[in-house]
């Protein structure tokens, strides 16, 4: 699974589903003390699934869906009770089939993550038994369980089951480690599609209703199960034949019905992809048949087995559109179809190896990305988001990448940028270190070694070491993976061609956290001498004889900060323009990590920024004023010092701009590299946004205009975000009303989430009010108004008053049900106040999130907001004073 909008916290849904029944039921109604301890985490496998057969009555347009499931098992400890799961379903029938004659049972939730108790009448002896179950369930209104939405005058409903959502859908025992065949039927309206994880094997009418029959899948858990129906276009065609698989493989692209037309750049890329992947793991797709399958509303990507599902803008695109959306197709892809592998194929055991899954999976999307499209510098991106894992990962508190889960309400907060950006990073420091070959020589044995089965991270761990024939390896990998923090690497001169190195926990300005050591992959760089060595000890002495600045993370793959003597950080500062990219986000990271240390001085900050600037590649440029924006916006840089800033960020880019030239009009620049197309897109974000470039601001809210007024070619969707937030801040209120009824009458899958996200981030205190007080409009979707809230919140003038609005409402927000990302990311809109005071205040918070999934990130905010507040009381007068006698 990907959100792609990770680190910037993508909000789309909401905690699970809290049913005021089932927690009456369960408070009501004892549990009998026959039946055990209700099991809050992992089921103890009294009873083990052997297969499944669902057939579901799919009527999108209808409230409920309704189902009979088998599940064939096999029972291993006797007696009258079954721990399983389901969540909100009404269960009018229950039997259990012993020796040919049936025996009826009840089923009651016990329990609100969807922990369920079946009493039978009569005890259940050991051995093979078939439970049957019918019931009905409501669709949810967001991604996740079974889902629907209406997109245009139809209606569609798709499945969204990790992590434990697959119990919202249908009786199951709703875990990894239950890994079994699939049989599917659907029976929908006519003239609608079905999709499943398994190609259809007939299709019949029967009373009116289509009948789709799918044929058995390989063994797959229930998160991984799919079912999707709807009016849906589709684009068709196959893999050709590669070495590693003898026959064509049968692909679709899945679309809603505004999409038609715009899915062919979705089949050739994923063709492309597919095949990069095969050569990798050295053995062919998986699963019979691939369905690449779109919706307006995940944010993000599901990796089910054969039948992915992204959200409409990840896939929907044709050759004209931007290099970040295809940046963003390349890797997502990449990520979801790694899975089919890694984590569809092999499977975890329980959640709290799924850090394996995601973290490669997040390596392998941006290497196979990289492959597919080289000229699109996909791969950059690992590094830049791992370097943005660190700000989360330097936190006291914390998990680290691989920990222990024992209950339901933890798992959704394992999908965090802990698993993705830093263990992503992990695993690309640990594969640099051992040699590319022996790291997919271990992967590849890791695979075979548990085909169609489950595994464990030890069992990875272990063909690693194997693969690398270094023991050092499995201790250097667990030290990142079994623990929180990041390393600072501290370099001082030994000598004239020698270095004393020593690692430490990196920490922000006062805070405190306890002594850590990790086996260090580090390698320097001076030149074009590399030297790599394996820190396991608190200090060391490193011989490199060449000359110029010291790179201490050479290629920029280690999960590590390092610190300098000014002098040294001053020569390499000067060299960061000439750097690759890697380094020179390296660089940045550990300047910006050192100014928040209280070390490196307000001037070299500046002089940073002002070198990553001039990097020519855009992941490293784009971020240059990073820190000093996200200073500027929490007050960090005083409001005196703001017209020196944005006239520095001006001076900055404006030249840049120039340079290459600005068109806004749809497709004025396409016979550019992708390289120098994304440069222009990031110049006229930060001239526009951090700027306040006047003249860029009305040319962009010219074009909106016009783009408004019909002239579809006046704007090009790349510069939607910028062109937008200039347009309101001319048209205030009543652009905004404007604005909003323009992107609802809109699916499509640029406009309407860019117009609406320009809303709610517009600084206006007037618009903000209007969004969450008194806008109503039946076309805005749940995710969407939830996006209203973390924009307000987030932005930093009117994040008061929607801090006020949030605490309001926030019983209503917590008790949603739409999605795995919500819940366990609500706080982080909080994370752009900046006192000590606001620290304090948000404790108050901590009851409402005990037991649930936001509980971590609630603490996360909590110190973060501290530390910000700690900073500005302690540096915000030198950074102030050396913004301000800028020229």
């Amino acid at each position: 699974m990907r959100s792609i909008l990770l680190a910037a916290t993508m909000l789309a849904g909401v905690l699970v589903a809290t049913p005021a029944l089932a927690q009456t039921a369960a408070a009501e109604t004892p549990i009998p003390a026959e039946a055990g301890t209700m099991p809050a985490g992992k089921l103890e496998g009294a009873v083990v699934p052997q297969a499944y057969r669902l057939d579901l009555t799919v009527d999108p347009a209808k409230d409920r869906f309704s189902g009979h499931v088998e599940i064939e098992a096999d029972v291993k400890k006797p007696g009258r009770y079954v721990w399983l799961h389901g969540r909100d379903l009404k269960v009018g029938k229950v039997t259990a089939m012993v020796g040919g004659q049936p025996v009826s049972g009840t089923f009651r939730q016990v329990d609100p993550t969807g922990v369920a108790l079946v009493t039978f009448d009569a005890p259940l002896p050991a051995g093979k038994t078939t439970f049957t179950f019918d019931y009905d369930a409501p669709f949810g209104d967001g991604p996740a369980g079974m889902f629907h939405i209406k997109v245009g005058d139809d209606w569609y409903s798709w499945t969204q089951f990790e992590s434990i959502d697959a119990r919202a859908a249908f009786p199951a025992f709703d875990q990894p480690g239950f890994k079994v065949p699939w049989n599917v039927t659907l029976r929908t309206p006519e003239g609608l599609k079905a999709v499943s994880n398994a190609p259809e094997i007939k299709t019949e009418t029967v009373n009116g209703m289509t009948v789709h029959t799918f044929g058995q899948t390989l063994p797959l858990p229930s998160y991984l199960v799919a079912m999707m129906v709807g009016p849906f276009v589709t684009a068709e065609g196959v893999v050709p034949p590669t070495p590693q698989r003898a026959t064509p493989l049968p692909i679709r692209i899945v679309s809603t019905k505004q999409n038609a037309g715009k899915l062919n750049f979705a089949l050739e890329g994923t063709k492309g992809v597919v095949q990069h992947l095969e050569a990798y793991f050295g053995q062919s797709f998986p699963y019979p048949k691939l369905d690449q399958i779109t919706t307006p509303i995940l944010p993000g990507a599901m990796e089910n087995a054969g039948a992915d599902l992204y959200n409409d803008s990840i896939l929907v695109m044709d050759d004209q559109a931007s290099t970040e959306q295809k940046r963003t197709f390349g890797m997502v892809v990449a990520h979801e179809l790694a899975h089919q592998w890694f984590g569809d194929l092999v499977t975890p055991a329980w959640w709290d190896d799924i850090w394996l899954n995601e973290s490669f999976a997040n390596w392998m999307g941006y290497r196979i990305g990289n492959e597919w499209r080289p000229d699109l510098n996909i791969g950059a991106g690992a590094l830049a988001e791992g370097f943005g894992a660190m700000g989360i990962d330097a936190l006291v508190v914390g998990r680290p990448i691989h920990q222990k889960i024992e209950k339901n309400a933890q798992i959704d907060a394992a999908f965090d940028t802990i698993t993705y950006g830093k263990g992503g990073h992990v695993v690309a420091m640990i594969a640099a270190f051992m040699g590319d070959t022996k790291f997919r020589d271990g992967v590849r044995g890791y695979m075979a070694a548990h085909k169609y089965g489950n595994a464990t991270s030890a069992e990875f761990f272990k063909a690693m070491a194997e693969a690398a024939g270094d023991p050092r390896i499995l201790p250097a990998m667990q030290s990142f993976t079994d623990q929180q923090g990041v390393p600072l690497v501290t370099l001082e001169r030994a000598g004239p061609d020698s270095w004393k190195v020593a690692q430490s926990r990196y920490l922000r300005l006062g805070m405190k956290g306890p002594a850590t050591k990790w086996g260090v992959p580090l390698c320097l760089r001076q030149s074009d001498i590399r030297q790599c060595t394996l820190l396991t000890e608190t200090s060391a002495t490193v011989t490199l004889k060449s000359a110029g600045p010291i790179m201490p993370n050479a290629g920029g793959t280690g999960y590590y900060r390092f610190e300098l003597p000014a002098k040294e950080w001053d020569e390499l500062i000067a060299a960061t323009p000439t750097l690759s990219g890697s380094e020179a986000l390296a660089v940045m990271d550990s300047l910006n990590a050192s100014f928040y240390a209280g070390r490196v001085s307000a001037d070299q900050l500046i002089a940073g920024a002002r070198s990553l600037a001039a990097n020519p590649d855009s992941y490293a440029s784009g971020d240059a004023v990073g820190l000093l924006e996200a200073m500027a916006q929490r007050g960090v840089i005083a409001e005196s010092a703001k017209p020196q800033y944005r006239a520095f960020v001006d001076g900055l880019y404006a030249p840049q701009l120039k340079a290459i030239g600005f068109d806004p009009r749809s497709g004025a620049h396409a016979g550019d590299d992708p390289e120098r197309q994304q440069r222009r897109v990031q110049l006229v974000g930060l001239l526009a946004g951090s700027a306040r470039d006047a003249a860029l601001r009305q040319q962009l809210s010219t074009a909106v205009d016009a783009y408004l007024g019909g002239d579809a070619a006046a704007l090009d969707p790349a510069f939607f975000g910028a062109a937008f937030d200039a347009w309101l801040g001319a048209n205030g209120i009543e652009g905004a009303k404007r604005l909003v009824d323009k992107a609802l009458a809109s699916e499509d899958p640029l406009f309407r989430p860019n117009a609406l996200g320009a809303l709610s981030g517009s600084g206006s205190p007037a618009i903000a009010k209007w969004l969450l007080d008194e806008f109503q409009d039946k076309r805005l979707r749940q995710s969407e108004r939830l996006n209203f809230v973390r924009g307000v919140v987030f932005t930093a003038e009117t994040r008061d008053w929607g801090y006020t609005w949030m605490k309001a409402h926030l019983d209503d927000l917590l008790s949603g049900g739409a999605g795995i990302f919500f819940g366990a990311r609500l706080p982080q809109i909080l994370g752009n106040f900046c006192s000590v005071a606001q620290a304090d205040e948000f404790d108050g918070l901590r009851a409402k999130f005990a037991g649930k999934s936001g509980a971590l990130e609630l603490e996360r905010t909590i110190e973060r907001v501290r530390s910000c507040g700690k900073l500005k009381d302690a540096r915000g007068t030198e950074l102030t004073a050396a913004i301000a006698k800028l020229k």
